[in-house]
C-alpha cells in the first residue's frame, strides 16, 4: 500500500508539472506576476544569501588552511575554495537557504489560497489557477536561483580573500591566481549554473505542489509548508549527488 501511494504520489507531481509547463504562456499577466515573484523570491533572499555566502567562505578557509598548512600548501586554499563552492557547495547550499525562505512562501501562500477557497474562484471565473498562481513563481525560481548562486560564491570568495590575505597572510597575487588556474569557466562555472537552474525548478515545483494540494485549512497550510522544505532539501541533496557522478566523472 505504501508503494502503490508513492507511486501515485509521483504520477501526480508528474501531472503537475505538465500543467505547469503547459500553463506558462506569454501572456501580460504571466509577465507581471513572474516580475512580482522575482522581486518577491530573489531580491528579497539576497540577505540571507550574502550572510550564509560569508560565513560559509571563512568557515571553509579556516579549514583548507588547517588541512594544508600540514603540508606546506597553505598557498592552495583558494584551490579547494574554488572548486568546493562552484561544484558543491555553492548551488546545494543556496538552494537550501531558498527553499527555507522562499520554498516555504510559495507553499504557504498556495497552501492559503486553497484555504480561502482563492483557487477554486480562480477556475469559477475562467482562469487557470495553474497559469496565475503556480507558473510565475516557477519560472521565477529557475531565473532566480543560479543568480543567487552567484551572489552567494562572490561573497563567499569575497569574505575569504579578506581573511586568507589580510589575517592568515596568504599573498593576494598567488590567492587569485590558483583560484582563477583551478576553476574553468564551462566546467565548473557552467556546470554550477545548470545544477542552480535544476535545483530551483524542483523547490519551487514541490513546494507549489504540496502548496496546491494542501488541506483546505490553516493547519493543513502548516503541514504543507513544513513537508515543501523538507522534501525540496532532500531533493536537491540527491539530486546533487546524481548531477555531481554524471557531470565530474
Amino acid at each position: 500500500m505504501a508503494f502503490a501511494s508513492a507511486v501515485r504520489s509521483v504520477g501526480r507531481a508528474g501531472l503537475f508539472t505538465l500543467s505547469v509547463l503547459r500553463a506558462s504562456r506569454p501572456t501580460p499577466d504571466l509577465f507581471r506576476e513572474f516580475v512580482r515573484e522575482i522581486y518577491k523570491i530573489g531580491a528579497r533572499s539576497l540577505p540571507i544569501i550574502a550572510v550564509g555566502g560569508a560565513f560559509v567562505g571563512l568557515s571553509l578557509t579556516l579549514l583548507a588552511y588547517r588541512a594544508l598548512d600540514t603540508y606546506g600548501a597553505t598557498s592552495q586554499v583558494s584551490l579547494i575554495l574554488g572548486l568546493g563552492l562552484y561544484r558543491e557547495l555553492g548551488p546545494v547550499l543556496t538552494a537550501l537557504l531558498f527553499t527555507g525562505r522562499a520554498g516555504s512562501s510559495i507553499a504557504a501562500e498556495l497552501g492559503l489560497m486553497r484555504a480561502t477557497d482563492q483557487i477554486t474562484a480562480l477556475g469559477l471565473m475562467g482562469i487557470d489557477p495553474v497559469g496565475r498562481a503556480v507558473a510565475p513563481r516557477f519560472w521565477a525560481a529557475v531565473l532566480c536561483v543560479p543568480l543567487l548562486t552567484g551572489f552567494f560564491i562572490s561573497f563567499a570568495i569575497s569574505a575569504s580573500y579578506l581573511q586568507a590575505v589580510h589575517v592568515i597572510g596568504i599573498d593576494g597575487g598567488v590567492f587569485w591566481q590558483v583560484l582563477r588556474d583551478a576553476v574553468d569557466l564551462v566546467e565548473d562555472f557552467g556546470m554550477s549554473m545548470i545544477k542552480s537552474a535544476v535545483f530551483g525548478a524542483v523547490a519551487a515545483l514541490v513546494a507549489a505542489y504540496v502548496g496546491y494540494h494542501a488541506e483546505p485549512t490553516i493547519e493543513g497550510t502548516s503541514v504543507a509548508t513544513t513537508r515543501a522544505v523538507v522534501n525540496a532539501s532532500l531533493l536537491v541533496l540527491m539530486l546533487n549527488f546524481v548531477m555531481s557522478a554524471l557531470l565530474f566523472v
